[in-house]
């Protein structure tokens, strides 16, 4: 796998057990990097690590049970991935949940707390380990994957929308923190969020065969977006919330 678009990159997947983590690993394992996902599930992080191993062709996939909700643990995988690989390119942040209720009054503060850890602290606690390692890099990406409903929250979604756009504002922190360490040649690394309705994939379709999931991605079109933002240059992406659904 050495001649692929992204050959010798070294990209870190949070979230890469589900359905558009296995995706995003066997897009990014086919373009030639080296992939190293996490999840807390360790038997279905394996699953998929073994999946995009072998369906691209005995490529670079590893796994490594990462507790994203400690910043300790965090550090010290990013802290692995560079000294087993000498470099890191890339962390792309699938890490997702979702709650909601029937109307705002009825929304649980309980669903809040679950959802600032899914969705910010795991953003937080990626972002700082990784950013002087992706900051070294002459490619850099932080990618984070958001919803529309943080721009345009509806009742119910009150807790997952201000979660999501709590995501999106640290991550718009962490690229003017790019900006500022490219100083006036721009920055060379960048954060970018990539913006979707909601996710679909092939296991849902078959749940629901008369549904018609408008305005939703698919995780493979996701993960095309997700090795896309490699193509972009840093100045070009950092900063930017790129659109894969009907903007609101």
């Amino acid at each position: 796998m050495g001649n692929g678009a992204l050959s010798g990159a070294v990209i870190a997947v949070a979230g890469a057990g589900g359905p558009a983590g296995r995706a995003a690993l066997l897009k990014l394992a086919r373009q030639g990097a080296t992939v190293v996902g996490s999840d807390n599930d360790p038997e279905r992080l394996a699953e998929a690590v073994d999946h995009a191993r072998y369906e691209a062709g005995g490529a670079s996939v590893t796994g490594d049970t990462v507790d994203l909700l400690d910043l300790k643990s965090t550090q010290e995988w990013a802290a692995r991935i560079e000294n087993d690989f000498g470099r890191v390119d890339g962390l792309v942040h699938l890490v997702g949940g979702w709650r909601g209720s029937e109307t705002f009054v009825k929304t649980s503060l309980d669903d809040w707390d679950f959802l600032e850890l899914l969705l910010v602290k795991t953003v937080q606690h990626t972002s700082l380990a990784f950013f002087e390692g992706l900051q070294r890099s002459e490619r850099g990406r932080y990618v984070l994957i958001s919803a529309a409903g943080a721009s345009k929250p509806t009742a119910g979604n009150a807790a997952y929308a201000a979660a999501k756009a709590a995501a999106e504002a640290w991550t718009l922190a962490l690229a003017d923190a790019f900006h500022k360490a490219g100083g006036a040649e721009g920055p060379t690394s960048a954060a970018a969020i990539l913006v979707v309705k909601a996710l679909v994939h092939d296991a849902m379709r078959a749940d629901r065969p008369n549904a018609k999931f408008a305005g939703f991605t698919d995780v493979n079109d996701l993960a095309e977006a997700i090795a896309g933002v490699w193509e972009k240059s840093a100045p070009e992406a950092n900063g930017q919330r790129l659109w894969l659904t009907d903007q609101p």
